[in-house]
């Protein structure tokens, strides 16, 4: 709105008005007019402001969105009238209260793209042969390297005649004997150097000069290859509890979340070979998806909130929209953990919350806020029990005539009865 000022030149106090009146509100006969000036423009309209409205300490306003005023001149030179507009939205909603605001439910968490593995690092059998045959091997070994040393003579005298071998002066070391030695030696050596013995439960990833050879999952006593670089995987069905791991809710609330996964391995060479360490990329993983699931729902609602629960019909709804529904918090959470830990060859069957608490620093305040909501919510019940007996109790006693009550001897009944029936329930 912009204001236009034009300067005049100053006139005698009482000159008289273009209308015939003065400025002290008489016309040219002396006359009292109201002790107003004349109007300027006939049409004009005053409005007068109480002074208290014009310093009231208020925050800004709002702009609403009305719809375009048309305003009309009177033909007798009144003041304009202002058609009446209309809103194009509904600022409010029920009867004098204040905007409802539907409660916000959290977006589904989906999970997020899986890391890309190597597509040839795949879990499958590794090449070996039965314990027997390994024993034997080693045995003919061992038999050919003391039948080497009778050969040439190097065999103790006490070892021949325990091995009942006849007397033999013996050839000496030359090559044909040091060729029997190390092939029988080497034969002995391979033969129960890769004998190896599988338990249930454990598994062998087998590596030869850094590339991939196989994974072993059998058990009993089996033979291996010596040369290859064995490294022991547990397949078993595993849990890990966690320690106190911190979170915050979606009310930026600090937590404390104890946390059980269920989980084994199931592709042991991307355990093996995908990952550092598969087991310390696990807690990796439950702690990032913890923080996003505690951060879509708040650890409880607050006593002052227009959604808190008012009956029993509704503390389940409620329930539902906060971390106290563990089953959906653990349905959520294992799905995005399980999504996570498929990348390193980890199975997980279930991580469930075990206990949220809030933090210790914030745990005192927070149980005396619950504790407060729990009171109120307690007296809100009873005096809305207290407030239905007492209607009941009034209108059977006017719908049967026994009493017949003007507007003050109802006050006073209500009240007596309110009074009444609310120190009964106190004293319960």
């Amino acid at each position: 709105m912009s204001t236009t000022t034009t300067s005049h030149s100053p006139e005698p106090e009482g000159a008289p008005e273009p209308d015939g009146r003065d400025t002290e509100g008489r016309d040219t006969e002396g006359r009292d007019t109201g002790g107003r000036g004349a109007r300027v423009i006939h049409t004009e309209a005053t409005t007068e402001i109480p002074v208290h409205l014009l310093f009231r300490d208020e925050p800004e306003p709002v702009s609403v969105a009305l719809a375009p005023t048309v305003v009309s001149h009177r033909r007798d030179g009144g003041a304009p009238i202002q058609a009446q507009t209309r809103k194009t939205r509904k600022t409010r909603e029920g009867d004098g209260e204040q905007p409802r605001i539907p409660p916000r439910t959290p977006a589904p968490l989906r999970p997020r793209p899986a890391p890309e593995v190597d597509p040839g690092l795949v879990e499958r059998p590794a090449r070996v042969l039965p314990g027997m045959a390994g024993a034997l091997a080693g045995a003919v070994g061992a038999t050919g390297c003391v039948l080497a040393s009778w050969w040439a003579g190097v065999l103790p005298p006490l070892a021949v005649a325990a091995l009942g071998l006849p007397a033999h002066t013996g050839a000496g070391l030359g090559g044909p004997q040091w060729a029997a030695l190390a092939g029988c030696g080497a034969l002995g050596l391979f033969g129960f150097g890769g004998l190896a013995r599988g338990r249930t439960g454990r598994a062998w990833v087998l590596g030869l000069f850094g590339r991939y050879r196989g994974t072993v999952r059998r058990t009993g006593l089996m033979w291996v290859n010596p040369l290859v670089l064995r490294r022991r995987i547990d397949v078993r069905l595993r849990h890990w509890r966690s320690d106190p791991m911190p979170a915050v809710d979606a009310n930026g609330v600090a937590l404390r979340v104890v946390v059980l996964v269920v989980w084994r391995v199931r592709d042991t060479a991307r355990a093996a070979l995908g990952v550092e360490d598969h087991e310390l990329y696990l807690r990796e993983c439950v702690e990032a998806a913890l923080a996003r699931v505690l951060a879509q729902l708040p650890a409880d609602v607050s006593p002052h909130s227009p959604h808190s629960p008012r009956s029993s019909h509704s503390s389940h709804a409620v329930d539902s929209a906060t971390l106290r529904n563990t089953e959906a918090v653990s349905d959520a959470l294992t799905r995005l953990v399980a999504a996570d830990a498929a990348a390193a060859g980890l199975q997980v069957y279930s991580a469930q919350p075990l206990g949220v608490e809030y933090a210790p620093e914030i745990a005192a305040v927070m149980q005396r806020r619950r504790l407060a909501a729990l009171d109120a919510q307690h007296r809100d019940k009873v005096l809305t029990s207290v407030v239905d007996s007492v209607e009941d109790t009034v209108t059977r006693l006017t719908l049967r005539g026994l009493v017949e009550l003007d507007d003050y001897e109802r006050k006073a009944l209500v009240k007596d009865l309110t009074v009444a029936f609310y120190t009964g329930h106190g004293d319960r």
